[in-house]
């Protein structure tokens, strides 16, 4: 009988516990946390919230600052101080973004790595099943033979992601049209109930909206991949089975998405435990040589122009990289464990899977109650004359 989601967590953690710990190996750990960063995996085992301690646009420089670096970039970058010269008697323009241009090839740039990035997400997904299932992670080798499985998955993220936009915008604007027909905005103070009712439609249809959608992402990359991975199957033929499935066994599968959720908060909170202590201890160094850097710039007199731009850019994207390698480094037992506990669910409700996790567990046999053999029976007499 298919296991229900309580009955595979044991396995899962025996799982993770064999393939990580039994033998511990660096470099396995390292590939498996390369492998769980860039296939978006650590975001169920936790992370860390550091977006509360940036403020942008940042406060604007005193004046009579000059255009030396100071120890505030952000400020810096955001307001570029008047009557700087820089090389070639150019001058920084006091506006934001100098150069229109420039900000709509940073937008591009942008959306060009956030799709490279689904890209190679897409792919990975695969490299991370094929090492969960043989406990060796082999990125190479995983990538060549994932790369059209992780095509059809990255046309499916897209138009998800699409799919996703049109719905919240669909839903904002349901709320606002019907406030904007009724003439809400022209006297909002008078209509304050309406508009405070309209936002109440809002988020009752926003917060479902977003539950749908990250339930599918959750049952494709868990149900929908490793049919993708075994038979070459398409994303739709994989929907297709899939629903058949959960039609069969609507409380199993419903219990397996709650049983996630509680098991990701819980792997959140240790992970993020462990994260924000070894992050305390990486901003000791990184901002020591950070603030030499800033110091030392303002004492050779740099100015901000296009080489500084490139040069603070890369550090911080060097610094961010590192950080994030580290925090997925510290989550790789979440990110063995998930895609094992999916697969266990799964296993033995899909037998081409079943196959590859091994014969189930032989059923106990009660053994008979031991009794003492019967005495022997006397012997025949012998008939007489």
């Amino acid at each position: 009988m298919p296991i229900s989601a309580v009955d595979a967590i044991n396995p899962a953690f025996r799982h993770a516990k064999r393939q990580l710990l039994q033998p511990f190996r660096f470099t396995q750990w390292a590939r498996l946390a390369l492998v769980g960063l860039l296939s978006g995996e650590i975001g169920s085992g936790g992370g860390c919230n550091t977006g509360s301690s940036f403020r942008w646009p940042a406060p604007p420089p005193a004046k009579g600052s000059g255009g030396v670096i100071h120890a505030t970039l952000g400020s810096q970058l955001w307001h570029a101080a008047p009557h700087t010269h820089v090389a070639g008697g150019t001058q920084i323009a006091r506006h934001p973004l100098p150069h229109a241009g420039l900000l709509a090839l940073l937008i591009m740039a942008g959306l060009g790595f956030v799709v490279l990035f689904i890209y190679i997400a897409s792919v990975m997904r695969f490299v991370l099943f094929d090492s969960v299932i043989a406990k060796e992670c082999h990125i190479r080798q995983g990538w060549a033979r994932h790369r059209h499985h992780g095509l059809r998955l990255f046309g499916w993220q897209m138009l998800l992601m699409l799919g996703t936009f049109a719905s919240i915008a669909g839903v904002i604007a349901i709320p606002v049209a019907s406030a904007w027909a009724l003439g809400w905005f022209a006297h909002p103070r008078e209509h304050v109930l309406g508009l405070v009712l309209a936002g109440g439609l809002f988020l009752m249809l926003f917060f479902p909206l977003l539950l749908g959608l990250g339930v599918v992402h959750v049952m494709t990359k868990d149900f929908v991949v490793p049919q993708m991975a075994l038979e070459n199957v398409s994303v739709m033929e994989g929907w297709r089975r899939l629903w058949s499935w959960v039609a069969a066994e609507k409380l199993s599968y419903v219990g397996y998405i709650g049983m996630k959720i509680l098991l990701a908060i819980g792997a959140g909170v240790v992970s993020g435990i462990f994260t924000l202590i070894i992050l305390l201890m990486l901003f000791i160094p990184i901002g020591g040589i950070g603030a030499i850097a800033v110091i030392a710039g303002a004492a050779a007199g740099w100015t901000w122009n296009l080489m500084t731009i490139a040069l603070a850019v890369l550090a911080g994207f060097v610094a961010f990289a590192l950080i994030m390698f580290v925090v997925s480094f510290i989550s790789v037992p979440a990110t063995v464990f998930f895609p094992a506990y999916s697969i266990y669910f799964l296993g033995l409700r899909y037998p081409r899977l079943a196959t590859l996790l091994g014969p189930p567990p032989a059923a106990a046999v009660a053994a008979e109650p031991w009794t003492p053999d019967a005495p022997p029976l006397p012997p025949t007499p012998a008939p007489l004359g």
